[in-house]
């Protein structure tokens, strides 16, 4: 591989790395509180609101029905408002943030059903508010469970940001395109695969330790 590939390499995972940070800041802080909204204004819940609950889990449930190759052709016209661009690394972070979203919000919503109620009503029982419930309770309970999900969210967007090249979104997927397949140069292809894999397994990696050790605590 020539010095002008590996450069070339070296920028991709710069933007690869920019457009998964980007998404997954974005998503944990809009994510998260999106996911114990669906828990606590379900039914019997401590702010249980049928209406709320239902708006805000039909919007995440077509966002996540959509392929998101088709996903990101649709919202191009507010990728361009949002980002100034509908091509480039920058550009890539919108449709990766929207794509995010309700995915680690469901995972998340999963995470908080789990902890055991009876906390919750013992809670409620010693005076404790509702906001107090969701950060000195559910949070805590499920944190473990929560930065597994994190773990899966940033995996499954390393994928899509690959995926995104194929319409211009810069990163590793681009040059796997650009240059593995319309180029066919393999080594370059193969260098792309082995990259995102030993990516794939580091974020893993850390994922885990960092919940086994709060399960730990």
């Amino acid at each position: 591989m020539s010095p002008e590939l590996i450069k070339l390499m070296i920028q991709g995972i710069e933007e690869t790395l920019f457009m998964v940070s980007v998404s997954t800041i974005i998503a944990a802080i809009i994510g998260i509180p999106l996911g114990v909204t669906l828990v606590i204004t379900g039914k019997g819940h401590i702010l249980e609101n049928r209406f709320i609950n239902q708006i805000f889990s039909t919007i995440v449930n077509i966002i996540r029905s959509i392929p998101f190759i088709i996903l990101m052709v649709a919202i191009i016209p507010l990728t361009r408002l949002i980002a100034g661009t509908s091509i480039g690394t920058t550009a890539a972070c919108v449709p990766l943030t929207i794509v995010a979203i309700p995915f680690l919000s469901r995972l998340v919503e999963t995470s908080i059903r789990d902890v055991d109620f009876g906390l919750v009503e013992a809670a409620e029982a010693m005076g404790a508010s509702p906001l107090q419930i969701i950060r000195k309770v559910l949070l805590p309970e499920a944190l473990p469970t929560i930065i597994n999900n994190i773990t899966v969210l940033i995996v499954n967007l390393i994928g899509a940001s690959a995926m995104a090249g194929a319409i211009g979104g810069g990163g590793l997927g681009d040059i796997a395109i650009r240059y593995g397949y319309q180029r066919f140069q393999a080594d370059v292809m193969l260098a792309t695969i082995i990259i995102l894999v030993i990516g794939v397994n580091l974020i893993q990696g850390i994922g885990d330790f960092a919940s086994h050790k709060k399960n730990k605590k």
